[in-house]
């Protein structure tokens, strides 16, 4: 085994903890001989490895944000179905952040710890990665649209008239995107909260689970039209209101 890889391991064992850590106790309460204590590793050591603490949140964000875009952008190479590669997103996501929730927690927990140069280098992957997102959702959107004007009012009964009339509806009105990305992102997020990797429910299933619901809606399988009326002007809410 090479120095370098040594090296390697020695920083994942420091990242993987101090994550440990900061979901415990949070970053603003966990100091750097916790981590030292934690890790076996001396406070020198430590800093051989990073300059300060925040520098090793950062590493923490910006290792997690490089590997899971480094994975999908490889898994969605020459995949064309838009919603192939929802699925894919999604899979590529939550099958990480599985194996990795106390980085979840941080990265949620924490995510405007980081100042300056720190900051703005993970934002820029925040950035990018959220921008894929929004690409293949854009992407199903105008597939949905084109197909339901392909299908068009058919002829036939006028109940038949009536559903493709509500299903053309539908179509055009129009899920804003950005409201659908970060509600993507809430639903995939969240999961640190609950989900247990080695519960009943398996990470394909979480997977399945969540595509199937982001996609299709809670009602879906009844097989009957809900809709909602337009929202009207929003109420003005006093925030020393309680009931």
């Amino acid at each position: 085994m090479n120095q370098f890889s040594r090296h390697d391991q020695k920083l994942e064992l420091i990242l993987r903890t101090a994550a440990r850590i900061f979901a415990e106790k949070s970053y603003h309460s966990t100091s750097m001989r916790d981590i030292s204590r934690a890790t076996g590793v001396s406070l020198a050591g430590l800093y051989h490895y990073c300059k300060s603490k925040e520098e090793l949140l950062f590493l923490i964000q910006d290792h997690c944000f490089g590997r899971v875009l480094e994975r999908l952008e490889e898994r969605v190479k020459g995949v064309a179905d838009p919603f192939e590669k929802l699925r894919t997103f999604i899979d590529n996501h939550l099958s990480f952040f599985a194996a990795n929730m106390a980085e979840m927690k941080v990265l949620s927990h924490e995510a405007e710890s980081l100042a300056g140069d720190l900051h703005q280098h993970v934002s820029t992957k925040k950035e990018r990665y959220a921008k894929m997102a929004r690409k293949i959702l854009r992407e199903i959107q105008e597939r949905h649209v084109l197909e339901a004007r392909l299908r068009g009012p058919q002829p036939g009964s006028p109940a038949e008239v009536g559903k493709a009339t509500i299903a053309s509806t539908r179509a055009n009105r129009q899920i804003d995107l950005t409201v659908a990305t970060y509600a993507l992102f809430g639903m995939m997020n969240w999961i640190y909260n609950w989900y247990d990797p080695s519960g009943k429910l398996s990470v394909n299933q979480l997977v399945d689970n969540i595509t199937q619901l982001f996609l299709n809606g809670f009602l879906s399988s009844s097989g009957e039209p809900f809709s909602i009326s337009p929202s009207r002007s929003a109420e003005k809410i006093s925030v020393w209101r309680t009931a």
